[in-house]
């Protein structure tokens, strides 16, 4: 019996094809819809930067602008207007916090050394050391003064240092809280030093710190790039105090804006640290007159402002540099266009904070960035970050700066993005300056990934909604196939009663009209075959009837043979009796002939023997009498066998027929089976099991007509060897009728002996030739007695084979009619 296989409805099959196609064809849309999205997005962020950097370096370009305007304006007035020096300085003071962009105002300058600045009410002059010879302002710190402010001390933070300081017990106390990354982050200045050149200058001051840690001092110049008159020098402090003392030359130059710095910035420690008495003297005395004024002006033009702007009539802006304040400036700067024999410079600073704020304020985009570099040093000149400022962008540690710095450097300009960021360069016109303005790339692409999840949600909610909508058209258009499948298993279950609806027209109502057309048929092939099945069934009984009554007869006829057979035998043994006393006789005849003369004396010999041989004859008479019954019965059973055998054939005939019509009904079983496919299997296998019955019958019943027609020719045989039989027993009885008579006419003429010697001699030759006759007839009494013995044995082994067929077609009989009622009972399954 075949594995059933494992059911998979077609709904769930079809749901199993389209769903993954439908889900692969939505994330093909969602995924092309997104990068689709994806580039419309990055082209809207790369115009949106793009135009927000243009945006912006037009803005800083107006505002530069703006600033040239102003300072133009303050230009015009000094060349327009023939003032004195009182009418120059009240002229600048009066731009003291006048312009936002120049809180500071502005500063003129001539190449004489003369200076003017908005935030002072008089010409700016040079400091002379004080009584004790030292050039400080407040060195012995006996004065409590401001340190924010531009006089005397000033304390300065810078790139992430934290700190602060406060003079007290004419001491300075400085409380590091992050001493940031370079030395310069905190930081103790005094600018403004008068240092003649070739001159030697002595350093001291005394110094300790809470903990061990080092500090730096120097002398440097502010205005020539913090060239270090006194190299940066490591100090050593301990909880201790200790004076230091260093010296240094300067050099074949003036410089009247020199500045001493304590840096303790960037040096390992927090430790707090106290400085006192710092003092800074000259090895020789100082002569003011000449001296002096060579000094005003040696200092005045080599200023970053007045050297750049002395080179030029129109106002135009600096690089960035440290101003004497320490403040990150570019400075707005130009020739006046006067009539005298000084070359007069103004200018305005523009501090670097200052310009990073504005540049910030422009940014339109969220979380983006700007700065402003001067492309030729790579120098950063705005940023929101402080400590980028002034910061070349090069020298930094962030991988980004560094290739914004190498992009800067071989003039890349496009946008690109690197490191995370979406970078823009835009020159910033009239000048070297360019505004780079980036943005993180995940602030761009959060609308990409909120655009991402929404198609992703629609995506999940539209393969929701397809599958349900899917799953229901399916149902909907499977509904006429689940119902024809639903009618074809009940018809595989035998049910064919039931009927399609055929009222689509599409291919399903075909199905379904075909399947009505098949419907019919197999009611009529099982109404076919049901009665079919009931013939086959009464056939089989009728057979079964007959094989049984001819089992009956075989065995009947077994038993007569076997008795016939025992007639026979004892026929045979009678003859042999017959045949010894019939040659007893002749010897007696010869001796009664050889003992003539003695007939008398042997008379009573005679008469005993002629007792004893009517006895015989008796006996043999009646022998006779019985063999010639036997054969009589034996005629009339043989008589019975042959008409047995022909019922027999008869039977067989018809079985063969019956045979013939259910291999015909088999097979025409077998076709309609066939037409019928999977539902006529089972059919099909009755069909077979039937025509294999119908053809072992035909077998046996050729078998048994072979074995009947074999028992037909032997009972012809055996009738006419019975015939002769009957004709030799009835001249036999004759014979032993005349020979008893004889015998009874010799008892009863034995006294007539004497007188019928002659007589007797003739009889006893008669007797003679009687008695050899009756041998002869004994003799071939006793051969056909063994002829019928062999062909009763022959009969008895026939009878034998015929019951034992007949047993075995009562027994095909008995398959045949289990079969007929199993076909019957599985036709009973079908409902029609």
């Amino acid at each position: 019996m075949k594995e059933r296989k494992k059911f998979f409805p077609i709904k769930i099959k079809l749901l199993g094809i389209i769903l993954p196609v439908v889900l692969v064809i939505i994330v093909v849309l969602i995924g092309l819809s997104y990068f689709v999205s994806e580039r419309v997005l990055k082209q809207n962020a790369h115009s949106l930067l793009n135009s927000s950097v243009e945006s912006q370096a037009s803005e800083i370009e107006g505002w530069l602008d703006k600033n040239l305007n102003s300072v133009n304006a303050v230009k015009q007035g000094l060349e327009e207007m023939d003032f004195g020096e009182k009418e120059t300085q009240d002229f600048l003071y009066a731009y003291y916090n006048f312009d936002s962009n120049f809180p500071e105002g502005f500063q003129l300058a001539s190449t004489k050394g003369k200076i003017y600045k908005s935030e002072e009410g008089k010409a700016i002059g040079f400091r002379e050391p004080d009584a004790a010879g030292n050039f400080l302002e407040n060195g012995d710190f006996s004065v409590r003064e401001d340190l924010s402010d531009k006089k005397g001390w000033t304390f300065l933070t810078a790139l992430g240092g934290e700190a602060s300081a406060q003079i007290e017990d004419k001491e300075i106390k400085i409380f590091t809280v992050n001493e940031g990354g370079e030395d310069y982050s905190v930081q103790l200045v005094q600018p403004e030093l008068f240092l003649q050149k070739n001159t030697g200058y002595r350093v001291s001051f005394d110094a300790c710190a809470d903990g061990e840690r080092n500090m730096k001092v120097s002398v440097t110049a502010p205005d020539q790039d913090y060239k270090r008159y006194l190299e940066d020098t490591e100090v050593l402090l301990t909880t201790q105090k200790q004076t230091f003392t260093y010296e240094f030359t300067m050099g074949e130059e003036d410089d009247a804006n020199g500045r001493l710095e304590f840096n303790l910035g960037a040096a390992g420690s927090k430790e707090g640290v106290t400085i006192s008495n710092v003092s800074v003297s000259s090895n020789a005395p100082f002569a003011p007159g000449e001296e002096k004024e060579n000094a005003q002006d040696s200092q005045v033009t080599r200023s970053e402002w007045f050297l750049e702007g002395q080179t030029r009539v129109n106002m135009g802006f600096t690089d960035a540099y440290i101003n004497d304040e320490g403040k990150q400036v570019i400075s707005v700067c130009g020739m006046l266009n006067k009539n005298t024999e000084d070359v007069w410079v103004l200018s305005g600073d523009l501090s670097l904070e200052r310009i990073s704020i504005f540049v910030s304020s422009f940014v339109k985009m969220e979380d983006a960035q700007s700065l402003l570099v001067d492309a030729e040093e790579g120098r950063v000149l705005a940023s929101r970050d402080t400590a980028l400022i002034s910061a070349k962008l090069g020298d930094s540690s962030d991988e980004f700066m560094k290739n914004v710095a190498e992009k800067i450097a071989s003039y890349q300009y496009d946008l690109v993005e690197m490191n995370g960021n979406i970078c823009v360069f835009e020159p910033v016109e009239g000048t070297n300056w360019l505004l780079v303005s980036y943005v993180p790339a995940k602030t761009v692409y959060k609308d990409l990934r909120h655009t991402r999840n929404i198609m992703i949600l629609f995506g999940i909610v539209s393969v929701l909604v397809l599958t349900l909508l899917m799953e229901r058209i399916v149902h909907i258009v499977i509904m006429p196939v689940k119902k024809l499948t639903d009618l074809i298993t009940t018809m595989t279950e035998g049910d064919f009663t039931i009927q399609s609806d055929e009222g689509s027209n599409d291919e399903i109502g075909i199905m379904s009209r075909c399947v009505n057309v098949f419907i019919e048929a197999m009611r009529g092939v099982i109404v076919s075959i049901d009665h079919v099945s009931h013939m086959l069934h009464n056939q089989a009984d009728s057979s079964k009837d007959v094989s049984v009554q001819m089992f009956s007869a075989s065995k009947q006829q077994n038993q007569s043979m076997k008795d016939m057979n025992s007639t026979v035998n004892q026929l045979s043994r009678s003859v042999n009796v017959i045949a010894q006393s019939a040659t007893t006789l002749a010897a007696l005849v010869e001796e009664t002939k050889a003992d003539g003369d003695g007939v008398s004396g042997k008379m009573e010999e005679t008469v005993n023997i002629s007792q004893k041989g009517k006895a015989v004859m008796q006996d043999v008479d009646a022998a006779m009498h019985s063999i010639n019954d036997s054969v009589r019965q034996l005629q009339s059973a043989i008589d019975e066998v042959g008409q047995a055998s022909q019922e027999i054939t008869d039977i067989t005939r018809t079985i063969g027929e019956i045979a013939d019509e259910t291999n015909l009904l088999s097979l025409n079983a077998s076709i309609e089976a066939a037409r019928a496919g999977e539902a006529g299997k089972g059919f099909a296998v009755v069909a077979s099991e039937t025509s294999k019955l119908a053809q072992t019958s035909m077998e046996s019943v050729r078998h048994i007509d072979e074995l009947i027609m074999e028992i037909k020719s032997l009972i012809e045989s055996v009738i006419s060897q019975a015939k002769d039989s009957v004709d030799n027993i009835n001249n036999s009885s004759v014979l032993i009728g005349n020979a008893v008579k004889t015998y009874d006419s010799i008892f009863d003429n034995i006294a007539d002996v004497s007188e019928l010697v002659e007589k007797m001699i003739q009889k006893i030759n008669q007797v003679e030739n009687v008695a050899r006759n009756v041998a002869d007839i004994s003799e071939e009494q006793a051969d056909s007695s063994r002829s019928i013995l062999a062909s009763s044995d022959n009969l008895v082994a026939q009878a034998d084979s015929l019951m034992q067929n007949s047993e075995t077609v009562a027994k095909e009989s008995e398959n045949l009619t289990t079969s007929a009622k199993e076909l019957e009972n599985q036709i009973k399954i079908f409902r029609v």
